[in-house]
């Protein structure tokens, strides 16, 4: 397939990588286990190589390139609905989680099936890694999350109020608070307090 840019020599892995648990126990399950550590690490080793930001900006630069938004992006541009082996239940309507899930069995596919530095190019090429000075992602509640869920173990919510002509917002993790931000409505509040907890959590 030409927009993978990569020609399988076991065209096994290949189907394995697209073949979901409702299909077959031959399914992309482990392969996706083993593509997340490669995923990490090649975006990590590329990062601390060709940024001279600090570690907090570094995750969080990581936190955008694996995360399920970007992988699920990436699974389109790839057109790889098409390849996929899905139950009915799931035709037209690949749930975002089992896409991310699928690029990262297809990155183990192809590095079982190659080298580390054939799916280092691989990976640099589909993520665009060398546009990171240019993400500009303002949406701090969204990068919180993916920052939490990959680094903790623990529930998180906010509990936001309007306090005279203003909202305020307190952000925690299990039961401790962590951030407040304010706003002029809802969600501006909790931007604000995502924004606060960020960099507390990991800037700083």
């Amino acid at each position: 397939m030409s927009k993978l840019n990569y020609t399988f020599k076991n065209k096994k892995l290949f189907e394995q990588a697209l073949t979901h648990g409702s299909k077959s126990t031959e399914n992309y399950q482990r392969l996706e286990y083993l593509g997340d550590s490669i995923l990490d690490f090649v975006v990590g080793e590329y990062l601390y190589f060709n940024c001279e930001e600090n570690e907090g900006e570094l995750t969080v630069f990581r936190s955008h390139f694996v995360s399920e938004n970007n992988l699920c992006q990436v699974f389109d541009n790839l057109g790889l609905e098409k390849y996929a082996n899905i139950g009915k239940s799931l035709q037209g309507n690949i749930p975002k989680t089992v896409k991310a899930d699928m690029v990262e069995s297809l990155i183990a596919a192809i590095y079982l099936d190659s080298d580390m530095d054939t799916v280092k190019e691989f990976i640099f090429n589909v993520l665009n890694l060398d546009t990171y000075g240019e993400l500009e992602n303002d949406n701090y509640k969204s990068q919180l999350q993916e920052l939490i869920q990959a680094n903790f173990k623990c529930s998180i919510k906010y509990v936001t109020e309007k306090e005279d002509d203003n909202f305020v917002s307190d952000f925690y993790m299990d039961d401790d608070k962590i951030a407040t931000g304010y706003g002029h409505n809802k969600l501006e509040a909790e931007q604000n307090c995502a924004y606060v907890a960020l960099q507390k959590l990991f800037i700083d």
